[in-house]
């Protein structure tokens, strides 16, 4: 009786369950913009093919495919598949899923793939309690992050796993993945009759999901829902959604990579591009101290003596930060940027300062002059020197 509740509600749910989630790929040859991985020469799919699932980690943004590829690699394989996410797991879940699974392959001889949504939010010692885990070989660990790896597990655990990244899909896939979806009959906006989508909303969609698919798919049922006669077009897409979408992550790659922009930005003399960086990052919600901390280590390590002016510019930045706060001190940290972009360059303060602290660490601190302390005697030993040098 609950196989029949369950496949009725199992069918219920094709039919109303998001667009996003009824268009994902059920094979290989559905994905999109992913086939160094999963094409006919593909990494992954050669691995598969041999019969081998490795321990790993898909690496990739938002709506690449990082569950539907897991999901698939469990169905190749033919293995079962249990999925959590390290935002609402914990431990006890994944010995729970273990033991499942250690059952199992006792029982049926039926391995298992535990997908670990967002693994990165595992702390340290939760990935360390993995380690055993994925030695023993019950499972195959399949994780999911948005966050560079290298930086966001665990280097005994990333150790023992195949790392695959997700390119982020560029607009010819994306493009595609919104049309199959419009003229698919069983399971996209052509199953309730035809629809047009014109090339103007396939344009406003893609300005506004980047390279996330499932962001441009889910636009894509919300503007069909405003749409006349059935025919998609930019004005329905802008109604569904009259703001694009902003990639940022406070804590993340894209923190870093902004900043990172800004400040080779200023360093390579291009004050548009630094100014639309900090644009972007203050539109995003990034700390403006962060800002302006960055942007006065700018000004004493990369300008310097070549205009001192520029140190004494970024501290008041950073002060009307401290005072005023957003938005009035965009304007000083505008100001300030422009500043330091267009100034001439010098790395002088950074080395003088290098070159003195490396004689320091090989040879040691030097005895300081009786005549530069305040010790009985400097005076008389500054006179001498001075003597010394009228002489010379």
């Amino acid at each position: 009786m609950n196989d029949l509740f369950h496949a009725a509600a199992d069918e219920h749910r094709a039919r109303i369950a998001p667009l996003a989630d009824r268009m994902r790929p059920r094979s290989f040859s559905e994905i999109v913009g992913q086939q160094r991985l999963v094409g006919d020469d593909g990494r992954l799919a050669k691995q598969l093919a041999g019969g081998h699932v490795p321990n790993m980690v898909i690496v990739g943004p938002p709506g690449t495919g990082k569950t539907t590829l897991a999901r698939l690699v469990a169905e190749a394989a033919g293995m079962a598949l249990e999925e959590l996410s390290a935002v609402a797991a914990g431990l006890a879940d994944v010995r729970r899923v273990v033991e499942e699974a250690r059952t199992r392959l006792g029982s049926t001889g039926r391995q298992t793939v535990l997908f670990l949504d967002e693994i990165h939010r595992f702390n340290r010692s939760q990935q360390d309690a993995l380690l055993p885990t994925v030695e023993a070989g019950v499972i195959r660990l399949v994780g999911a992050t948005t966050e560079n790896p290298y930086v966001s597990i665990n280097k005994a655990l990333l150790s023992r796993l195949v790392t695959y990244e997700l390119e982020p899909l560029k607009r010819d896939a994306i493009t595609a993945l919104l049309q199959r979806a419009a003229d698919d009959t069983e399971r996209g906006l052509a199953s309730g009759g035809a629809v047009t989508l014109e090339q103007s909303a396939i344009d406003a969609i893609l300005e506004r999901a980047g390279g996330d698919a499932r962001g441009a798919l889910t636009l894509l049922e919300a503007a069909s829902l405003l749409a006349t006669d059935r025919v998609i077009d930019a004005a329905a897409v802008e109604a569904a959604s009259d703001r694009r979408r902003i990639d940022y992550d406070r804590a993340g790659d894209q923190h870093y990579d902004h900043a990172s922009a800004y400040i080779k930005s200023m360093r390579a003399s291009d004050p548009e591009t630094a100014l639309h960086m900090l644009a972007q990052m203050l539109v995003s919600g990034e700390d403006p101290m962060f800002i302006a901390r960055r942007l006065f280590i700018f000004a004493a390590e990369d300008v310097g003596a070549a205009k001192p002016n520029a140190l004494l510019l970024a501290g008041a930045a950073l002060e009307s930060v401290r005072s005023l706060g957003m938005p009035e001190c965009k304007f000083a940290l505008a100001q300030v940027t422009r500043y330091c972009a267009e100034a001439p360059k010098s790395r002088q303060a950074v080395d003088d300062i290098s070159r003195h602290m490396d004689a320091v660490t090989s040879g040691g601190t030097a005895d300081i002059p009786l005549a530069l302390t305040n010790r009985p005697g400097a005076q008389q030993a500054r006179r001498d020197a001075a003597r010394l040098d009228r002489h010379s």
